[in-house]
């Protein structure tokens, strides 16, 4: 009698431990994958990490590597490239082209449940808790994402973008809802925005105007640096959120003497309350 030896299609599949790349079909096509598992790995949680402008996903999962060791954590950093996500498509989730509001299941943004979706079948965890966090470029792309993507994220980390997706119809978009039609932009989807588990995390340092700050006077009306902006921008969510009532989900953490630095950023011991709250 011929026997068939069935193996888990999980233990094939999962990840390897150290670094290591994988490629993920996602609904915007697919996407290079730089990924960590602590060799210590138990049942840690997801940490996606968004790159910035320089598309280095790579670097960034690098950079990483002392976070999966410290959280016990398995790291995933996909990578965007410009060829294929330019500014609108990537720090603005494609939502807008050529001027032209386009469905939210076409936003580049979706490729991150995708993504979870993938490593939680690999390693054989359809719970796995999962956290967002992404620094500059990447910063930019969560916090539209949290604007218009419900996810299971337990936390998003937007750290030091140059610009935000503020909670009002005064500003058009990407800087505000302004110009979205009123299914994406009325009173309920705000509420919904400020609800979202949004965490500020910025370097106090982060005060320089280089090269690759936006200086649009959308930008510049919300301050003069990276540092300023983010601050503003939650001063301004939070009010919003105290005048009608709303539940208020963001909170924010300064770190001093860091400027725009996302290594810094990662490795600093306030990284762990920015994820994970105080107890963790």
């Amino acid at each position: 009698m011929l026997t068939t030896l069935l193996i888990p299609c999980a233990i094939m599949l999962a990840l390897p431990e150290g670094p290591a790349r994988i490629e993920v079909a996602t609904s915007v096509g697919r996407l290079d994958v730089f990924t960590y598992k602590p060799p210590e790995y138990r049942d840690g949680p997801l940490i996606v990490v968004c790159h910035g402008v320089l598309r280095n996903a790579e670097e960034y999962r690098d950079h990483a590597i002392g976070m999966a060791r410290r959280f016990g954590a398995i790291v995933a950093a996909p990578r965007f490239p410009e060829s294929e996500f330019p500014i609108e498509q990537y720090q603005l989730g494609g939502l807008l082209r050529q001027g032209e509001v386009q469905p939210l299941a076409t936003c580049s943004w979706n490729a991150v449940p995708n993504l979870v979706a993938e490593i939680r079948r690999r390693e054989n965890r359809p719970q796995l808790p999962f956290y967002l966090i992404g620094h500059s470029g990447g910063g930019q792309f969560l916090i539209r994402l949290s604007g218009f993507l419900q996810t299971e994220a337990v936390r998003i980390v937007v750290s030091n973008p140059g610009t935000y997706l503020l909670p009002t119809r005064d500003e058009s978009y990407p800087y505000g809802f302004g110009g979205l039609p009123s299914e994406l932009s009325d009173d309920a989807w705000l509420k919904r925005y400020l609800a979202q588990p949004v965490t500020l995390y910025l370097g106090m340092d982060d005060v320089k105007r280089d090269e690759h700050l936006n200086v649009t006077p959308p930008a510049e009306r919300l301050g003069r640096h990276r540092y300023e902006r983010g601050q503003n921008a939650f001063r301004m969510a939070e009010e919003l959120a105290r005048k009608h009532g709303w539940p208020f989900g963001w909170k924010i953490v300064r770190v001093p003497q860091v400027g725009h630095d996302h290594a810094a950023m990662f490795d600093h011991e306030l990284c762990r309350l920015a994820l994970f709250g105080e107890t963790r």
